[in-house]
């Protein structure tokens, strides 16, 4: 589990894609700190498994499902990555709960300044965007962010200048990808009071049934 709080920016040395799976390699410092094989490191909100250890630099394998559901297909070597190390027993829970399996892709469609705050609008597919709520929470690219305001086609968050250097999202240009993962609590409660209704991009959950059940 981790908090959507990045630790470090990450430059990725290699990444090798044959087929829908492979393998990259990424260069980092603060998150190898205390590391094993075998742990957890978010990249870009990507939950990966670290398979060997080298001097400032850390590789992980990539299966089919991880290119399907997020951006690495169009990852390329140089590229830089937002990293966290999933939250330790003792650490502090500085954002929200980030699970590290990515919901799907989102589009930036644009960038607005705003005194010392940066709007950025993100389009979105239904599937997404229905679990997103106005002061909600959503990892973006491994990011916890605040949802500013949600729309039929897209939604925004407004960026602080710290964020804006510690993480990749305010160097990505319009058009580019980012990596989406829903508040996990939305997902559950849509899941157990929306289960009959299978038809995709539709639910039964509304406002009156979360306020019912405390929400």
């Amino acid at each position: 589990m981790f908090t959507g709080i990045i630790e470090e920016l990450g430059t990725i040395k290699n990444i090798s894609i044959m087929g829908h799976s492979g393998q990259i390699i990424i260069e980092a410092d603060e998150v190898l700190k205390g590391t094993k094989i075998g742990d957890s490191i978010a990249v870009n909100g990507i939950c990966l498994t670290v398979t060997s250890l080298m001097p400032n630099a850390f590789s992980a394998d990539i299966m089919a499902e991880t290119v399907r559901r997020s951006s690495l297909s169009t990852a390329n070597k140089g590229d830089k990555v937002n990293l966290e190390r999933a939250m330790a027993a003792d650490g502090r829970f500085g954002g929200h709960i980030v699970s590290g399996h990515i919901d799907g892709t989102g589009t930036i469609t644009s960038y607005q300044k705003e005194e010392n705050a940066i709007w950025v609008e993100i389009e979105a597919e239904p599937k997404i965007l229905r679990l997103i709520m106005e002061k909600g929470s959503i990892s973006i690219d491994g990011i916890s962010l605040t949802v500013a305001s949600v729309g039929d086609r897209s939604f925004k968050v407004s960026v602080i200048p710290h964020t804006g250097e510690m993480t990749t999202l305010l160097k990505k240009k319009q058009g580019d990808l980012v990596n989406l993962e829903n508040d996990v609590v939305g997902k559950y409660v849509e899941r157990l009071l929306g289960f009959e209704n299978r038809e995709e991009n539709k639910s039964n959950l509304t406002l009156d049934m979360l306020e019912e059940y405390g929400f």
